[in-house]
């Protein structure tokens, strides 16, 4: 249990830094990943260049983990992302879930607002 949270760390730690290569590492190849409007990437470097063509348009980025709960080879994470906009901060409260495989790598990845 150890690894399955320590890959979704260092996942969340990359996407802090916006280091996409250290993000990479923690995907499998095949990982799929669900957004919160049923967008679907599918294989790790399509969602990785997903994310960081997004996270250019985000100014002043900041994330905050408010718990994490692990059920076997499940991650649940509630966060909260902050971003500067021309009106001000906004910040989105989220869920995400995260499946991590047998190999210690995230293998699916469901991310969830707050209305």
């Amino acid at each position: 249990m150890p690894e399955v949270l320590s890959i979704v760390d260092r996942y969340l730690a990359a996407l802090r830094a916006q280091d996409w290569d250290a993000l990479a590492a923690t995907l499998e190849p095949d990982v799929e990943r669900t957004g919160p409007y049923n967008d679907v990437y599918r294989a790790r470097e399509p969602y990785v260049a997903y994310l960081a063509d997004v996270f250019r348009t985000l100014a002043g980025y900041e994330l905050a983990i408010a718990r994490r709960l692990v059920a076997g080879d499940v991650v649940v994470v509630e966060l909260s992302e902050t971003i500067d906009t021309p009106s001000g901060r906004r910040r989105t409260d989220e869920v995400v879930v995260f499946d991590v495989s047998a190999n210690a790598l995230i293998r699916r990845v469901g991310v969830y607002i707050r209305r």
